[in-house]
């Protein structure tokens, strides 16, 4: 039996090219015309949050989930039964989160559990 596969959650690309300088205001037009956007002058978010410098990604997730939720650790350890203290060390990159409590966090935060992996 055949199974529809699950489609990308958008259709938006990124385009790497590379060229003669001299050509390249030229180039960036054309393509804008299509719906690009040059986005050569972006910088890493990490260089506008210097204070997350050097947590892993999956700790600084975790906590700007759970503030968007409007949740303490307390009320998170809660929902998702696990110990507040254990909330607090993979806030602080100090405990990895894993498959199993990813998935339950994510439900409890509403989003998507790969976020934490």
């Amino acid at each position: 039996m055949q199974v529809r596969t699950k489609k990308h959650h958008t259709d938006i690309i990124d385009l790497c090219i590379s060229g003669p300088r001299s050509h390249m205001e030229q180039v960036i037009a054309e393509i804008k015309k299509h719906g690009f956007v040059n986005t050569s002058d972006s910088i890493h978010w990490r260089q506008l949050f210097p204070e997350f410098d050097g947590q892993p990604p999956y700790s600084v997730a975790l906590r700007g989930a759970r503030h968007k939720e409007g949740l303490t650790q307390a009320e998170l350890a809660a929902i998702v039964s696990i110990p507040q203290a254990h909330i607090s060390l993979m806030e602080n990159g100090k405990m990895e989160i894993g498959k199993e409590r990813a998935k339950r966090l994510a439900a409890a935060l509403n989003i998507d559990y790969r976020v934490f992996l």
